[in-house]
């Protein structure tokens, strides 16, 4: 079990909560692989010039989506492998715990506040 520190006093990341945390980031990466299969399908085809240029925007909005589930997966993937690893909830930089509050709510988080709050902050 992985320690939490909320408001000062350790708080335990339970069984139940690893577990559904689990199960949340293997529902996460079967959406992002779906959806990069639907985005990266044919588009379909126009037969007037004028709907041209309204395909080409629907294939930019494609590709940046696409670009976004892409790093979505990463992160899920990179979190489901910490939990193998055993250092899910830690964060890598400063090696303190991830607020199981926040885990809870982006389970595929990888740093703690402080870290977070600092990596916005530098150019």
């Amino acid at each position: 079990m992985n320690h939490r520190t909320i408001g000062g006093s350790p708080e335990l990341l339970s069984h139940e909560d690893l577990a559904a945390l689990r199960e949340n980031l293997y529902e996460q990466r079967l959406f992002r692989r779906e959806q990069l299969r639907r985005i990266g399908g044919p588009v379909a085809p126009r037969a007037e010039d004028r709907l041209q240029q309204q395909a080409a925007a629907q294939i930019e909005v494609r590709v940046k989506l696409a670009a976004s589930a892409r790093m979505v997966l990463a992160d899920v993937e990179a979190a489901l492998a910490r939990m193998d690893e055993g250092t899910y909830g830690t964060c890598p930089l400063c090696r303190t715990l991830i607020d199981r509050d926040h885990l809870m709510i982006v389970p595929q988080a990888r740093y703690c506040a402080r870290c977070r709050q600092t990596r916005r902050t530098v150019p």
